[in-house]
């Protein structure tokens, strides 16, 4: 290999290198499930879920009815991270509130 190729072949290396140890040290911002708001919501829909799973498991909720509203859940949490991905891995209090509004419609239909 001449020495042209050879000089070449590393700059690519180190480019390569250099690309890739900057994305792994780069901080996680556009997936910051630990800010505030974000975790207040996942843990809400996290508390839900179960809520969910266990008034279908005493026969207060159908498995359809069970299905129909985890699919809600999971519409919020879609929501939730869609948010957080317009907002550099956070949600403002603004779209707290509103997916807050949104899984307090769903609570209203667990335990009827």
């Amino acid at each position: 290999m001449n020495a042209s190729r050879l000089a070449a072949l590393t700059l690519v290396v180190g480019i390569t290198g250099a690309m890739a140890s900057t994305a792994m040290a780069a901080p996680d911002t556009s997936w910051q499930k630990s800010h505030p708001r974000r975790e207040q919501v996942n843990q809400r829909l996290a508390r839900q879920n179960a809520r969910i799973k266990e008034e279908v498991k005493e026969g207060d909720l159908t498995k359809a009815q069970g299905a129909a509203l985890h699919k809600e859940d999971r519409q919020i949490r879609g929501e939730e991270r869609l948010m957080a991905s317009q907002n550099g891995g956070h949600i403002t209090k603004q779209e707290q509130r509103t997916l807050n509004q949104q899984e307090n419609a769903v609570s209203k239909q667990i335990g009827k």
